[in-house]
C-alpha cells in the first residue's frame, strides 16, 4: 500500500476563523493608514468615521467633512456592490458568495497601494492621491464587510469590537457566564490592536509599505479560503492500494 504525501490545505472549519482574524489585522492596518496619513479619517471603522464626521460638521479643527463623507459614501458603495454580488449566491453556500468580495478587496487595496507611490502627508485639502486612497480603501472595506456579514461567524466581524468586548465581560465568570468562545474574542481584540500598532509603526516610514502589507495579508487570507473551500467541495479521492 502506497500513500501520497501531497500537501493539502487546512480544513475549511479551521482556516475560516484564522482568515477572518487576518482580515481583522488588515482593518487595523487600514485605519492606521487612514487616520494617521489621510487626514484624520477612518476608512474601515465607520462608527469612528461617523463620529469624526459629526465633529467636523461642528467646526472641530483637524477633521474634515469632505474626507469623512467621502469615506462613508465610498464604504456604502462597496457594501452595496458586495451585497449585489452575494445576492446571486446559493443560500447554503455563504462562503462561495463571500469569496468574490474578498478577492475584490485585495484588488482595491492593491490599487490604493499604487496610489500611495510617492505620497506624503496631505499638504492641501484637495490632494488627489489622498482622496484616491480614501475611496479605494473605503470601497474595499465595504465590500469585505458585506462578505463577512454573509458568513455570520460569531465574534469575528473583522471591523467592530464593541460587542465583542461587551460579550467578553457580560459572558464572563464574573457575570456568572460560561465564557463561550472567549479565545476567539480575545484573539479578535489582539488582531485589531496588532494591526493598528503595526500600521502606526510602518506609516512613519512609508504609507506605500503599510498598504502593501495590508494588501498581501488580504490576498493571503482570500487564497487560503479559496483553497480550503475547493478542497472541501472536491469529491473524496479513493485510497491507493
Amino acid at each position: 500500500m502506497t500513500e501520497s504525501f501531497m500537501w493539502q490545505p487546512p480544513a475549511l472549519g479551521t482556516i475560516l476563523p484564522r482568515a477572518l482574524l487576518g482580515m481583522t489585522v488588515v482593518t487595523g492596518l487600514i485605519d492606521a493608514v487612514s487616520f494617521l496619513s489621510l487626514g484624520r479619517v477612518f476608512t474601515a471603522n465607520m462608527t469612528g468615521n461617523v463620529v469624526l464626521l459629526a465633529f467636523a460638521s461642528t467646526g472641530v479643527p483637524g477633521v474634515s467633512v469632505a474626507r469623512s463623507l467621502t469615506a462613508l459614501l465610498a464604504f456604502l458603495v462597496g457594501a452595496a456592490a458586495g451585497g449585489r454580488i452575494i445576492a446571486g449566491s446559493i443560500a447554503d453556500e455563504p462562503l462561495r458568495g463571500a469569496l468574490p468580495t474578498f478577492g475584490l478587496e485585495s484588488v482595491l487595496l492593491a490599487g490604493a497601494t499604487l496610489a500611495a507611490l510617492g505620497y506624503e502627508a496631505p499638504s492641501s485639502p484637495h490632494n488627489g492621491q489622498m482622496y484616491a486612497m480614501i475611496v479605494l480603501t473605503s470601497v474595499a472595506m465595504g465590500m469585505r464587510n458585506a462578505g463577512v456579514r454573509k458568513l455570520g461567524v460569531p465574534d469575528l466581524t473583522t471591523t467592530v469590537l464593541t460587542l465583542t468586548i461587551t460579550a467578553l465581560a457580560a459572558d464572563s465568570s464574573l457575570a456568572r457566564g460560561s465564557n463561550p468562545r472567549w479565545q476567539r474574542r480575545v484573539a479578535s481584540v489582539f488582531a485589531l490592536f496588532g494591526g493598528a500598532a503595526l500600521g502606526a509603526a510602518i506609516v512613519r516610514h512609508s504609507v506605500f509599505l503599510a498598504l502593501l502589507v495590508a494588501t498581501l495579508t488580504s490576498l493571503l487570507c482570500s487564497l487560503a479560503l479559496l483553497l480550503s473551500r475547493r478542497e472541501a467541495a472536491a469529491p473524496a479521492r479513493p485510497e491507493k492500494q
